[in-house]
């Protein structure tokens, strides 16, 4: 006698924790733009809410792996509610005029791009976090944070050089992922199989001919 799994709820801590950081977004954001954005002690505030948004980030998945909780709608919610809350700051600190434009637009390329990857290629196989990908992340979001706080002279520097760091990690990690998906791809059951049938047409289309 088998017995069948029963299905996961959507409605579980993981996917609440999820939910959270996007309802945080908009919140982080107002108060990011709270008397734009000059004001040292609303500039405080959104940075612990962007720290509060990014901490259940690293709980969601954990809690949701751990407690077996994992479900297509977490899988999907998850990275967008991510690359909304990086973005939104990112963004945020672009149009106060204190982030590079370029910076912000190298970032999110990557965020974005590497997401999309992961949707085309979940059909050979799953797209792993590596280290490199989760130091990235730590790092961002170091980043981020030490950019939102009212920070000047060598702590600014500071932030300056982990943002620096973040970038390059953004964009090595990226070009990582990349590589991956093409090796992912080639080396796939599904590609695989496609190669033999195609092989078998091939020697059927010769047989025909002889």
């Amino acid at each position: 006698m088998t017995t069948t799994a029963a299905p996961i709820s959507v409605w579980n801590v993981a996917n609440g924790l999820t939910a959270l950081r996007l309802v945080l977004v908009p919140v982080f954001a107002w108060l990011l733009f709270v008397e734009g954005g000059n004001d040292p002690e609303w500039r405080i505030a959104a940075a612990v809410v962007f720290f509060v948004a990014a901490m259940t980030d690293r709980l969601d998945g954990d809690i949701a792996r751990r407690r077996g909780l994992v479900t297509d709608l977490g899988k999907i919610a998850d990275p967008i509610a991510d690359k909304a809350l990086t973005g939104t700051a990112l963004v945020g600190l672009s149009l106060l005029g204190e982030l590079s434009w370029w910076v912000t637009v190298v970032v999110l390329v990557r965020e974005i791009g590497i997401t999309l990857l992961r949707f085309v290629i979940i059909r050979h196989g799953v797209l792993p976090a590596g280290r490199g990908g989760k130091l990235k992340t730590v790092v961002q979001g170091l980043a981020i944070l030490l950019y939102l706080l009212p920070l000047s002279g060598s702590a600014h520097v500071v932030a300056v050089v982990v943002m620096a760091c973040a970038v390059m990690l953004t964009v090595v990690t990226g070009i990582d992922y990349v590589a991956q998906a093409y090796r992912l791809r080639s080396t796939s059951e599904r590609t695989r199989l496609r190669a033999r049938r195609r092989e078998v047409a091939t020697g059927q289309g010769a047989k025909d001919d002889g």
